[in-house]
């Protein structure tokens, strides 16, 4: 993806999306955070990784999904950017996909995440780490933030226990 197709804006909500997993770690789970933005700028959902409690679908970007397909017409859902600390995993974009959602920003990709993993022994998850656009081929993506990248590794590596 390019780096370059960031915005000053893109990387406040990035920010926020940072904050949001910081603040999932230190609740005890996975550090992700994402939000929905409609195409006017406002800020319409936002959440955390909630997979601490078993179930491994507590992502915040399919909390997104399911709730911009109950709250927002199609129109809105394919005018709205969802931002996220992490890219989706192939769950997470399907189901983007599926209710029809526009934009989709990230900090960090999926290949640093599996790259970080591996420098770090970390057996591989249940489903592969596939970026967005293998998944869902007509979203429109833009991401890694080299800054904020460096951040969401950082939490990962608390997250394991290595800081």
């Amino acid at each position: 993806m390019d780096p370059s197709a960031l915005t000053d804006s893109d990387r406040l909500r990035l920010r926020r999306c940072v904050d949001l997993a910081a603040e999932a770690l230190e609740a005890g789970d996975e550090p992700f955070g994402s939000l929905l933005v409609d195409a006017d700028g406002t800020e319409l959902f936002a959440d955390r990784n909630r997979v601490a409690g078993g179930d491994a679908t507590q992502h915040p970007e399919f909390a997104i999904a399911r709730w911009a397909a109950e709250h927002l017409s199609p129109a809105q859902r394919a005018r709205a950017t969802v931002f996220t600390s992490g890219e989706h995993c192939p769950m997470c974009a399907a189901a983007h996909a599926w209710v029809g959602l526009g934009r989709i920003v990230y900090a960090s990709s999926a290949a640093q995440l599996s790259a970080w993993a591996q420098e770090w022994g970390t057996p591989p998850g249940p489903v592969a780490p596939l970026p967005i656009q293998v998944v869902t081929p007509g979203i429109e993506v833009a991401g890694p933030d080299a800054e904020l990248s460096a951040e969401i590794r950082e939490l990962q590596a608390r997250a394991l226990g290595l800081r």
